[in-house]
């Protein structure tokens, strides 16, 4: 497994960006880092509308193209790994 190295603050960030961008709010207890966003495991129950969203966003606040493509969907994947894809792409 991989060793995640991000700010809480930035992490934190990205929660409150995704859950705005899907105009969720936190499941009970929070969102965790490496919870799925999607998927049946995912507890915000998000569709690919809500995939959409979130790309847009980060386009809009980071200026990384989000393409529908497989590298999108394991971006996706939780907030760590959008954090991750977004210092991969130099944005953070």
């Amino acid at each position: 497994m991989t060793t995640h190295f991000h700010s809480a603050e930035f992490i934190a960030s990205l929660k409150a960006m995704v859950l705005e961008a899907v105009e969720k709010d936190a499941p009970p207890g929070g969102l965790g880092d490496d919870e799925p966003l999607f998927g049946p495991e995912a507890r915000l129950d998000l569709d690919s509308l809500d995939a959409l969203q979130v790309s847009m966003t980060i386009q809009q606040r980071f200026g990384v193209r989000m393409p529908d493509s497989k590298e999108t969907r394991r971006a996706l994947t939780s907030v760590v790994h959008l954090a991750d894809h977004l210092v991969q792409a130099g944005k953070a």
